[in-house]
């Protein structure tokens, strides 16, 4: 693996860790506010540090691909929790601060490191060339 691309890798490792100890230290806060928004926390907590925990085992592509979806579906659901609210978890728009900000930041840069090993990792698969003659 090039240097590159160990430096992504730790990226998405510490944007996953930092997300997970964010989410972890917010879960009394958001159980005291309702059941789902607190259990919504702890599963994002649990999946980050799993992610944390399995790229630095070396997991791979289907880790990549795991945490891109995790990192995705915080930032909708954050985006949605900001400005219409959560159906079960936070019905009510939650209001917009600095620190929901900065793990949101965080959480990107992981998005966007993410993404671009798995765009490298897509474009290192070795091309196979056809044989003369055929056109399937």
């Amino acid at each position: 693996m090039a240097r590159r691309s160990w430096i992504e890798r730790d990226v998405v490792i510490v944007a996953c860790a930092v997300s997970a100890g964010i989410h972890g230290a917010l879960v009394p806060e958001h159980l005291d506010e309702s059941m789902g928004a607190g259990l919504g926390f702890v599963v994002a907590t649990v999946l980050f540090a799993a992610l944390a925990v399995g790229l630095t085992l070396g997991i791979g592509s289907t880790g990549l691909v795991a945490a891109l979806a995790v990192f995705a579906g915080l930032l909708a659901s954050y985006g949605l929790a900001i400005t219409t609210g959560l159906p079960l978890l936070h019905p009510e728009p939650e209001a917009v601060d600095a620190l929901a900000l900065a793990t949101k930041a965080v959480e990107l840069v992981g998005l966007a490191a993410a993404g671009l090993l798995l765009r490298g990792r897509a474009v290192a698969l070795p091309i196979t060339p056809r044989p003369k003659g055929r056109t399937t």
